[in-house]
């Protein structure tokens, strides 16, 4: 279905080709599993695969790719993305309406069918991907992983006869990523050739027919999922693990019953108490809830849309809370001051950057903390300098560069560097290790603990079972017990996925 040539694939004012003498087949029926450092050319694998190299980013391509036996430099991008069907880590670059159910319509009424037909198939699609209850909701209204949902959904109404995925599993929750491997194994088993492009490696045992290893642009290794399973090619070409083990039911909850434990000026952390928050015309959330969170790294944890990022909004006072009382540190904080002691790194990392180099973003973060120790934050004795983070985050050599010519996950390092800049009381991180690679993940992990250690409260929201071993203490899980209830664990140990 998918066939790669000796191709050879060289971006504009770039020396080296991203990708060198590839040869490779991904036959109807195969699902093939790519991974690798990042950087090491699977994003360019993987748009030579739908025609986006040399079709929309430009290049010198030498080889041939083949679709269904023609070669991709002779065929419309039209004609390619009827047979291949992508989707990408941030599903957003592909969405052409505001609503799910526009959505989901919008490329059946461009092709001519019936309003009838449409709606049986917007109705199919929206169903055997539990987007029923949100149908009629605006797409900006979504959590990443439910905006993940409707793509998938929206490409696979279409029929492809090939599936090509990028990090599809990047903001999934554990039960989605395993719905996601279950969907992908019939898919396959339907016929269709699938390529997944991912770090994250656990969920695919025994639904990949093969993985490819690449490094700097080449295939190093190429074989079944037991490849992975040499540590020395993971730890070479900065794989993460090959099996991972569930740990959200072990760490200790935040969550407490009303009344359980009284607020003192003596403890350290933020205590919130009575939470509820609605959006106009929704149901409420979190009623009334109680929770502590104390020094170190709480994983905040729950099902995609369970209201994750609605909470960590709440907390940096973005939204207003409906009722609820803080306090930071035992003393009672108002709404409107949280944004001056708590930090937030949101997903879409361009979005939190403005200057014109590395370190400028960081100097003019140094600056606002020192600004706000004059205005009665505490010393900035605990502050890391701007080497420090450069070396913590694995930015010395990008110093000088744009942020914006930066990769994703170089982007992702540096607006969690600068939120370590400005050394919030609390720190709120939603989804840091999305789309790293192992090594990455590592230096994020460690960095968190790093931060923790000087006293701060780190809330990392993530589905990212491997970054909970490595670095939480303790969990928030969602929906938060009602007020005067207790969260109760499922008496079962962590199991290895």
């Amino acid at each position: 279905m998918i066939r790669f040539e000796d191709v050879t694939y060289t971006y504009p004012f770039s020396r080296e080709p991203a990708v060198r003498e590839i040869n490779l087949q991904v036959r109807p029926g195969e699902l093939v599993l790519v991974s690798g450092r990042s950087g090491c050319g699977k994003s360019t694998l993987m748009r030579l695969a739908n025609g986006l190299c040399p079709g929309y980013f430009r290049g010198e391509l030498k080889g041939r790719v083949l679709i269904d036996g023609k070669d991709t430099s002779a065929m419309p991008l039209k004609d390619i993305s009827r047979r291949v069907g992508t989707l990408f880590q941030d599903p957003e670059q592909q969405f052409f309406a505001l609503g799910v159910e526009d959505e989901l319509a919008f490329v059946h009424e461009w092709r001519g069918l019936s309003p009838e037909e449409t709606r049986e198939t917007v109705r199919r699609a929206a169903e055997s991907f539990g987007l029923l209850p949100v149908l009629r909701h605006s797409i900006h209204e979504l959590s990443e992983g439910q905006k993940q949902k409707v793509g998938l959904a929206s490409i696979l109404s279409q029929k492809p006869r090939a599936l090509v995925l990028d990090e599809p599993t990047a903001n999934l929750d554990p039960e989605s990523t395993m719905e996601l491997a279950c969907r992908l194994r019939a898919l396959k088993e339907g016929g269709m050739a699938v390529l997944v492009v991912d770090h994250r490696l656990y969920w695919l045992e025994g639904v990949a027919d093969r993985v490819i290893v690449m490094k700097k642009g080449e295939i190093c290794a190429m074989g079944s999922f037991a490849l992975l399973e040499d540590e020395s090619l993971r730890a070479s070409c900065g794989l993460r693990d090959c099996r991972v083990e569930d740990v959200r039911r072990s760490l200790p909850d935040a969550a407490f019953p009303e009344g359980a434990v009284q607020a003192t000026g003596e403890e350290r952390g933020l205590r919130v108490e009575g939470l509820s928050f609605a959006y106009k015309g929704q149901k409420e959330l979190f009623g009334h809830a109680d929770f502590f969170l104390r020094p170190g790294v709480t994983a905040l944890i729950g099902e995609n849309g369970v209201g994750k990022t609605t909470l960590a909004r709440l907390l940096t006072g973005l939204n207003r809370a409906g009722e609820g009382r803080f306090f930071l540190d035992g003393e009672s904080i108002a709404p409107k001051g949280l944004l001056g002691r708590v930090g937030i790194v949101l997903q879409n990392a361009d979005h939190q950057l403005h200057m014109k180099t590395v370190t400028q973003e960081l100097d003019v973060c140094l600056e606002l903390a020192r600004r706000l120790e004059k205005a009665g934050r505490p010393g900035t004795e605990q502050f890391f300098s701007v080497r420090e983070l450069l070396e913590l985050f694995g930015l010395s050599d990008l110093a000088g560069r744009h942020p914006q010519s930066l990769s994703g996950g170089e982007k992702q390092r540096l607006v969690i560097a600068c939120a370590f800049a400005k050394r919030p009381d609390v720190l709120i991180l939603d989804e840091p290790t999305s789309g790293l690679d192992g090594g990455n993940m590592l230096r994020i992990a460690h960095a968190l603990r790093l931060l923790a250690e000087r006293g701060a409260c780190v809330l990392v929201i993530t589905h990212d079972l491997e970054l909970m071993k490595l670095s939480c203490t303790g969990a928030l899980r969602l929906p938060l017990p009602r007020a005067g209830e207790a969260w109760k664990a499922e008496e079962k140990e962590g199991e290895t996925l």
